[in-house]
């Protein structure tokens, strides 16, 4: 079996999931590029890593199912048979409203998706990455939101409160196999300029927004990325539990 590392990335086939496959492939991971239905964008990044010298499979599963969370794995155990790194990016908005309007089916398909698909995925990553399961250790850097600390009133409170539950699991979590070898962090991106905004019908959000931000500027999917990387190398081997915000000082 290989030494080189294995990372997987959920919703790794755009915006910042595709900056963080990308970025890890340059910096020696072995990428694995989850996607829900888009195959094509998956592809495509899954191409420009292999383009470049990298190794890297895209793996169809959508995290707000459990079974094909537990597939997905399997299928990552198949490939490559070992697992050193997760990072919990597969995540949703929805159109702005009021909690007031808030239907019960959105809020429980916002909580499935961001926030049990995350736990799940955590769990199948700690199985195959903890030393109490056998493992060699590894890391899990989970995508939070500025939202958790602001709350998106008028917008989507949902949304945030999915990211206020990232941040619990990422605190609870990294100390619960602080002393397994697993490693677990997250990352608050702010105002990010990604497809994520077009998606809940704001599709010009990321401009908009940019004069509410201290640096007068939406970031760039690559400036999360770098964080994320940051967290998942040796040179965070002492960070676990921390949250780290990426948001231009909002």
């Amino acid at each position: 079996m290989s030494e080189v590392p294995v990372l997987l990335v959920t919703g790794g086939s755009r915006g910042i999931g595709a900056a963080v496959s990308i970025i890890a492939a340059g910096r020696g991971w072995r990428v694995v590029v989850n996607y829900a239905a888009n195959r094509e964008a998956a592809d495509r990044v899954v191409a420009e890593i292999k383009a470049a010298g990298g190794e890297a499979i895209a793996i169809q599963a959508d995290v707000g199912n459990a079974a094909e969370i537990v597939s997905m794995f399997q299928a990552v155990d198949g490939h490559f048979g070992r697992l050193d790194g997760l990072v919990n990016n597969a995540g949703i908005v929805d159109m702005p409203q009021r909690i007031d309007e808030m239907s019960a089916e959105r809020v429980e398909r916002m909580m499935r998706i961001n926030v049990t698909g995350s736990i799940l995925c955590a769990g199948e990553a700690v199985r195959r990455m903890s030393t109490r399961h056998g493992g060699k250790g590894g890391a899990i850097v989970n995508i939070s939101s500025m939202a958790a600390k602001l709350g998106s009133p008028g917008q989507y409170v949902d949304y945030a409160a999915s990211k206020a539950a990232i941040d619990a699991l990422t605190i609870g979590l990294a100390r619960e196999i602080a002393a397994e070898g697993v490693r677990v962090n997250a990352i608050r991106p702010g105002i990010i300029d990604t497809e994520i905004h077009a998606s809940g019908g704001l599709p010009d959000r990321a401009r908009d927004m940019a004069p509410s931000v201290p640096m007068q500027r939406p970031g760039r999917a690559e400036e999360v990325a770098d964080a994320v990387l940051y967290l998942l190398s040796p040179a965070a081997s002492y960070i676990t539990g921390a949250i780290l915000d990426v948001s231009g000082g909002r």
